[in-house]
């Protein structure tokens, strides 16, 4: 990637995220916002840098078309039956219980999903999506501290948030395969 892609980043991070913004409705319920907003972005951080830490790991072995393969991961996250555990952990302080929280719920889809996402990124690039995806943490935040008291949002997250969520994880998916250059070189192939 050779510059920041703020749409697919915007939709990765919301596609990640969408099932534990439910949970900040009852983490902002329970704890302050700023502790809710730290707790969230120290977990969003630590994801991030591991799924591009893992990433260019990859990368220094294998040509970058080759990464699109990893787009297998939204796909197999898209199309996967079983959810992941909405668990309650509380511990002593709000920020570590946010943070904890944060991790057992989405670890397994931000790994999946940013690793094939920030896996061409530069070091460089990597800081500005760091400072975009935690800007994009605050907002949800803020946003979702302010919506959460509504009804019909919470029932058309309730009806239809599975749904979209697959939905743009298919989509992140079939990005990587194409952005990576893996569709433009099993094409050559042909």
């Amino acid at each position: 990637m050779a510059q920041l892609n703020y749409w697919l980043l915007t939709l990765t991070f919301l596609s990640v995220n969408l099932d534990f913004f439910f949970m900040l409705l009852f983490l902002l319920k329970q704890y302050s916002r700023n502790a809710v907003i730290l707790g969230y972005v120290l977990g969003v951080s630590v994801l991030m840098t591991l799924s591009f830490a893992v990433g260019k790991t990859l990368a220094w072995f294998l040509p970058e078309w080759l990464l699109g393969v990893l787009g297998a991961l939204p796909l197999y996250m898209a199309l996967r039956s079983d959810h992941d555990s909405n668990r309650d952990q509380r511990h002593h302080s709000a920020v570590l219980s946010v943070f904890l929280t944060y991790l057992a719920v989405c670890a397994g889809c931000n790994l999946s999903l940013f690793l094939p996402v920030l896996a061409g990124e530069s070091v460089a690039h990597f800081g500005g999506t760091l400072g975009f995806i935690a800007m994009l943490a605050v907002a949800v935040v803020l946003l979702i501290n302010q919506i959460g008291r509504l009804p019909a949002v919470t029932t058309v997250m309730k009806a239809h948030g599975e749904t979209l969520m697959r939905l743009c994880y298919a989509a992140i998916g079939l990005w990587v395969f194409w952005d990576s250059g893996l569709v433009s070189h099993l094409l050559s192939l042909i």
